[in-house]
């Protein structure tokens, strides 16, 4: 009996959402002040009068709403999101291969390895 190949997609994601979900979000509303406030500066140091308006505007929005548990949730729902990408693109893979096009075949390893590094970037906090 074979296992359909949507259905092991659907449980790695779900195995992959547990472990996201159990990982600590590196991103807090500190850091995230501190990145804008950092943008603020190369952006006088450039003399980008518009943009250092809009970063000052940005830092007094989060300074005055941020929460780290937003951002979290946030996070959470980014790597979800990528999650079902990965799976779409799964099954896109899937498809090719039953019709045996190694050009298609090709072209959706790429698409999906991509997709994985993406996630990848998300997991591990790089930009």
């Amino acid at each position: 009996m074979r296992t359909p190949a949507h259905l092991i997609a659907i449980l790695v994601s779900a195995m992959f959402s547990h472990a996201a979900l159990a990982q600590v979000v590196h991103a807090t509303c500190e850091s995230k002040q501190a990145d804008i406030s950092r943008d603020i500066e190369h952006a006088k140091a450039k003399g980008q009068t518009s943009r250092v308006y809009g970063l000052e505007k940005a830092l007094r929005e989060s300074q005055a709403h941020c929460s780290d548990a937003k951002l979290e949730k946030e996070h959470a729902a980014r790597i979800a999101e990528q999650e079902r990408k990965i799976a779409e693109r799964q099954r896109d893979l899937d498809k090719a291969r039953e019709q045996g096009k190694a050009s298609k075949i090709a072209e959706r390893e790429a698409k999906l390895a991509r997709e994985k590094a993406e996630l990848e970037k998300l997991r591990t906090g790089a930009r």
